[in-house]
């Protein structure tokens, strides 16, 4: 039960609610405009106590910026790879914390969250916009999982960024790869990312005792990023080891790049320094690929992910089916590999389809085969035999 009761304010007469929490302490909300509106607000109070899932909005009268402090708190490594982690904090800090860090979560509408995030999309990429709704969403989430509020304003908005038309992937062929591996500093290294499919931090991350000569693999076990100019060495990005084959072609190579060192030694570099991911037009690697191109034009602008794609092409183009093109690549399913790569494996369609004609050729007996009943028709037997010719 509770009481309804009008008071007088400069605007007019407003209504307030007044009842007891769940826990007997008395309370009120005013500013209703309708006796009827007081009405309808009790109502609900005292259906959701007597479902239990009563919602005291005094909880809701605190700051975003304060239950950000938390929820970040509880992303940070080694609950997420700082790699994952940096840009929460980056979006937080540049694009979320600016609008909503002072705001009462009771005061957030999902109008507002809608208008922000259009606005948003107006000057910054769909990553960057998806990004800081994430995070926003995510800390608001936790309020409503502390029962502060009922929903979450910043889930399910009408209308997100559109993806945009994706980057064309780069495949190179073997001739190509092999010229980009001579005109490099580090043409080891560039084999080895163009034929095993390892991602950059995987392969700048290997050791000489990941090495095994002998069953021609390569033992992923960490992968070192750089985040805030200082490498991060962790696991692997699916947090799984596996086994990568490499062609036997490399074996030398690879041989003499654990040539001297001892075990626990980077296989690439110095033995002792993991090398950085340099994006620049005068890193090492944007320098082989302008000396590549002058050597031969048809090879594409490419950076050093692109050389995982092309892995997978030169792998599939071989003969490799998804699963083992999967375990290659270390994606975390056989589906994400098809997502991925579905273009390459269109070109498989095209080969069933010839396989199964060529069969179909060897067998024609088989549609000539006696039938009790109904016999072949002319028109059907046409049919047969234009089918096996």
């Amino acid at each position: 039960m509770g009481f309804i009761g009008a008071y007088e304010t400069a605007k007019g007469r407003r209504y307030r609610a007044r009842y007891a929490k769940p826990d007997g302490t008395p309370t009120e909300k005013r500013g209703f405009a309708t006796k009827r509106e007081a009405e309808m607000f009790l109502s609900t109070v005292t259906v959701s106590k007597a479902m239990g899932n009563y919602i005291d909005p005094a909880l809701a009268k605190v700051r975003i910026g304060d239950l950000a402090t938390g929820w970040l708190e509880s992303k940070q490594p080694p609950m997420l790879k700082p790699a994952s982690f940096q840009p929460l904090v980056t979006a937080w800090n540049a694009h979320v914390a600016p609008v909503w860090g002072d705001r009462e979560l009771s005061s957030i509408h999902k109008s507002e969250v809608q208008a922000w995030v259009s606005d948003m999309a107006t000057r910054r990429s769909r990553s960057v916009v998806m990004r800081a709704l994430g995070v926003l969403a995510g800390i608001i989430d936790v309020a409503v999982d502390d029962n502060r509020i009922a929903a979450n304003p910043a889930r399910n908005l009408r209308t997100l960024p559109q993806r945009g038309l994706s980057k064309p992937r780069v495949y190179l062929s073997h001739e190509q790869v092999s010229t980009l591996a001579a005109n490099s500093a580090h043409p080891t290294l560039v084999l080895v990312l163009a034929y095993t499919g390892l991602r950059w931090g995987e392969a700048t991350a290997l050791r000489v005792r990941h090495v095994s000569p002998a069953r021609h693999r390569l033992n992923v076990e960490e992968n070192a990023v750089l985040v805030k100019w200082q490498i991060h060495v962790g696991t692997p990005k699916t947090h799984e080891r596996r086994s990568v084959p490499y062609p036997e072609r490399l074996a030398p190579l690879i041989k003499a790049a654990c040539a001297d060192k001892g075990p626990d030694e980077l296989l690439f570099g110095n033995g002792v320094t993991h090398m950085k991911h340099e994006s620049d037009d005068r890193s090492w690697f944007a320098t082989a690929v302008r000396r590549a191109r002058k050597e031969d034009p048809s090879i594409p602008r490419l950076t050093p992910h692109d050389l995982r794609h092309t892995a997978a092409s030169l792998a599939i183009s071989a003969g490799a089916n998804v699963k083992a093109v999967q375990r290659m690549l270390g994606h975390a399913s056989a589906a994400m590999t098809l997502d991925t790569y579905a273009d390459l494996f269109d070109d498989d369609l095209d080969e069933v389809a010839e396989r199964l004609n060529e069969a179909m050729r060897k067998i024609p007996s088989s549609f000539e085969r006696e039938r009790k009943s109904p016999p072949l028709s002319s028109k059907e037997r046409a049919l047969i035999r234009q089918i096996n010719t």
